[in-house]
């Protein structure tokens, strides 16, 4: 068996959780001793499939008309569409009847997390769904790595007694980065640092607005990747992720894997894996978010770190990537 990762102009996902999870894929599948080819020339038996341009299925028909399986990676739901930027309600819709004809390409479809695939059930796609996360390099991620902390707060010129909560996202509505906002108007004592960048011209009304009016303690340093951010979920007292849908959240497991506390919104993706007061703390509203932050900063919280590094051990990339062979035999089966 020998798998085509299909990865053409893989530059244009870096900065997305759809970047990072064909990374891991090519990690994973090193791990688990899976032969693989990113280079769609060589000869394959099974086309994995992470995005959904017009590239991507072009090689599933040209797959199939081969005789070759397809596996299409289902990160996009119509759900994780809206509220996202300017004009993406409107859009929704046609996206879900796009995204629709794309996955039916496949002859079978991953999906990060039972949640999604609840929603994926839903959309008439008959095809086998297999949950499957997108994985975690524990190896990248260490609360131990004093070098990485010292360059991040050197870097924002933190004070040692400084407090932080960071997160990790695009400017989108949908994921919160009004609510942090909001939330650092009425915490001026903490550092708020929100990680990523999205072009001003997809940016909505609400986030403009948002972002326009943000407080001195709110810090937006764009798209930071390596040391400094690996540094951050070492060092920041609190990951706050405000998101309000999700597929799943890699940046979530890459502070669960930094023994970072982490607080997220209380919605139905994180319903099966995620315990509030054991691994993560979740609030509904930002009055909730707000008491959550300073009882960790005060240290009047449950102590989860452990409890939540337990969680990104079971989506390590060696345990991700032996899954992803078992799914392919499946599909080779069939």
């Amino acid at each position: 068996m020998k798998v085509l990762l299909f990865n053409k102009k893989q530059k244009l996902y870096d900065k997305s959780g759809i970047g990072r999870a064909m990374r891991h894929q090519v990690k994973a599948l090193t791990e688990a001793g899976v032969p693989f080819t990113t280079d769609p020339k060589e000869d394959y038996d099974v086309v994995h499939i992470n995005t959904i341009d017009k590239a991507s299925w072009r090689m599933a028909r040209k797959a199939h008309r081969h005789g070759k399986k397809v596996v299409w990676h289902a990160h996009s739901t119509k759900e994780d569409f809206q509220n996202s930027f300017l004009f993406s309600n409107q859009i929704a819709p046609f996206f879900k009847m796009y995204i629709k004809r794309a996955y039916k390409l496949g002859d079978v479809l991953i999906t990060p997390t039972p949640y999604s695939k609840k929603l994926l059930d839903t959309y008439n796609l008959k095809r086998d769904i297999y949950p499957l996360s997108n994985g975690i390099d524990l190896e990248r991620f260490n609360k131990e790595n004093s070098e990485k902390i010292k360059k991040f707060r050197e870097y924002f010129n933190l004070t040692p007694d400084q407090k932080v909560v960071m997160t990790v996202g695009l400017y989108f509505a949908r994921k919160g980065l009004h609510d942090l906002i909001e939330i650092a108007k009425d915490r001026p004592d903490y550092t708020f640092i929100w990680f990523g960048h999205t072009p001003a011209s997809l940016l909505s009304r609400k986030i403009k607005k948002a972002i326009r009016h943000k407080p001195k303690n709110v810090i937006l340093p764009g798209y930071i990747a390596g040391d400094i951010i690996e540094g951050a979920y070492a060092s920041a007292d609190v990951f706050f992720f405000p998101t309000y849908e999700e597929t799943e959240g890699i940046v979530v497991l890459e502070a669960l894997a930094s023994k970072c506390p982490v607080i997220v919104r209380d919605i139905g993706v994180y319903e099966e894996w995620l315990v509030h007061e054991k691994n993560v703390f979740k609030g509904k509203n930002n009055e909730e978010f707000k008491v959550l932050i300073d009882n960790i900063m005060n240290k009047t919280a449950v102590d989860t770190r452990e409890e939540g590094y337990k969680v990104a051990e079971e989506r390590s990339i060696k345990k991700i990537g032996e899954r992803l062979k078992e799914i392919y035999e499946i599909t080779l089966k069939k």
